[in-house]
C-alpha cells in the first residue's frame, strides 16, 4: 500500500467508513505534477472531463474550492442515444463525463487537471477505470476554449515526460461536441448515497485522497447541482 493510499484509508476510518482488507484503490496513487503551463482565464469557466464512472469525478469536483457546479452527463454521441441504459451498453459513442463550472481566480484549469490525474483517474488505462470497462469509461479531456486546449496539450506532454507513470499515457483530448445531462438520479449521487457499496469502495477513497493531498483546494461541503 502506498503512502497516499494509506492516507486515504486513514481518512476514511476517521469518517467512519470501512474498506476491504486489501483494496485496489483506483486513482489515488499518483503525484501528478503541478502544471508548467498555467491557465490564463477570467470569469466563470466551464470544463468537461471523462474519467470513468461519473459518480466519482463529480464527487471530487463537488468538493473543490471554486467549483460552483459539477453535473454528470454524456458526451460524444447523439441526443437520441444519450440515455444511461444505452450508453452503459457500450454501443454508443458517448463517454460518461462531468461538466464543471469553476472560478479561475480560486482554482485554475491546470489545477483541475492535476486533481483529475492525481486522485480520480489513472491516465494509463484504456477504456476503463476501477471496476468499469468499456469505451464509455474512457479518460479524456474535452477543451472548451483555445486556452484550455493549449493547457491540456502541454499538460499531457508534461505527464508523459514526468516518469511518474510506468506505463504509457493513453488519456486523450477530444473535440467538444454536445453535452447531455444525465438522468436526475445520477446527479449528486455520492452525496445522496454515501453508503452505496460502489461509493464506499471506489469513490470515497478518491475524495479522501483529495482532502489529504490538496487541502488548500478541498472544500468539506459537497456543492450540489
Amino acid at each position: 500500500m502506498s503512502a497516499r493510499t494509506a492516507l486515504a484509508v486513514g481518512a476514511l476510518a476517521l469518517a467512519g467508513l470501512t474498506l476491504p482488507a486489501t483494496p485496489a484503490l483506483a486513482g489515488v496513487d499518483f503525484d501528478a505534477p503541478a502544471a508548467a503551463r498555467q491557465a490564463d482565464e477570467s470569469g466563470l469557466q466551464t470544463a468537461i472531463f471523462a474519467a470513468g464512472c461519473f459518480w466519482g469525478v463529480e464527487a471530487v469536483f463537488s468538493h473543490t474550492r471554486g467549483v460552483s457546479s459539477a453535473v454528470s452527463g454524456y458526451h460524444g454521441g447523439s441526443s437520441r442515444q444519450a440515455r444511461y441504459d444505452l450508453v452503459s451498453s457500450g454501443f454508443t459513442d458517448h463517454a460518461e463525463v462531468v461538466r464543471v463550472t469553476y472560478d479561475p481566480s480560486v482554482v485554475r484549469y491546470d489545477q483541475l487537471l492535476q486533481i483529475l490525474f492525481s486522485v480520480v483517474a489513472d491516465p494509463t488505462l484504456l477504456n476503463r477505470q476501477g471496476p468499469d470497462r468499456g469505451e464509455e469509461y474512457r479518460t479524456a479531456i474535452v477543451p472548451l476554449s483555445d486556452e484550455q486546449r493549449t493547457v491540456a496539450s502541454a499538460y499531457l506532454q508534461q505527464m508523459k515526460r514526468s516518469g511518474i507513470w510506468d506505463k504509457p499515457i493513453v488519456a486523450k483530448i477530444e473535440s467538444h461536441r454536445r453535452f447531455y445531462a444525465a438522468e436526475d438520479y445520477h446527479q449528486d449521487f455520492a452525496h445522496k448515497n454515501p453508503d452505496h457499496g460502489y461509493i464506499r469502495r471506489w469513490d470515497g477513497p478518491k475524495v479522501a485522497a483529495f482532502r489529504e493531498n490538496f487541502p488548500e483546494l478541498f472544500r468539506s461541503r459537497f456543492r450540489t447541482g
